[in-house]
């Protein structure tokens, strides 16, 4: 894992849209059966509609400009239950369940892969604390 999963200091980035460009949506994706939001991820038409032919999760990478089969080198697949559009129509929800584990592709001491949304924000010192060790 890098620096930047690791660290407890705030560095978000706030240029990621402007780098991906036109042709992509949001898509918060949520645990089932715990309603956690286990990870924020992107997808085009064509990532679309293959997840929802497959009914697994499939997104867009935008690091990697390639369709993410979500699990593919980890492992960690996820079944695709539902979706749900924004009344905009420009973000989706995808309701999944884990095959077998977490999401993220970090893992915490235990050698588990959690969700990655494993640090909080201290909004007085803008500090982060791992939740998941």
């Amino acid at each position: 894992m890098g620096q930047l999963e690791e660290s407890l200091e705030l560095t978000l980035d706030f240029t990621k849209l402007e780098k991906i460009g036109a042709g992509v949506i949001p898509v918060a994706v949520q645990n089932v059966d715990t309603k956690e939001v286990i990870l924020v991820a992107y997808t085009n038409e064509f990532a679309m509609k293959e997840s929802f032919a497959k009914r697994k999760l499939i997104l867009w990478s935008t690091s990697r400009n390639k369709l993410w089969f979500k699990g593919e080198t980890s492992g960690e697949t996820f079944d695709l239950l539902e979706a749900y559009v924004n009344c905009e129509q420009n973000s989706l929800v995808y309701v999944v369940r884990p095959c077998r584990g977490g999401i993220c592709h970090t893992k915490n001491k235990k050698g588990e892969p959690r969700n990655c949304y494993y640090r909080r924000i201290d909004f007085d010192t803008l500090k982060l604390t791992n939740i998941d060790e």
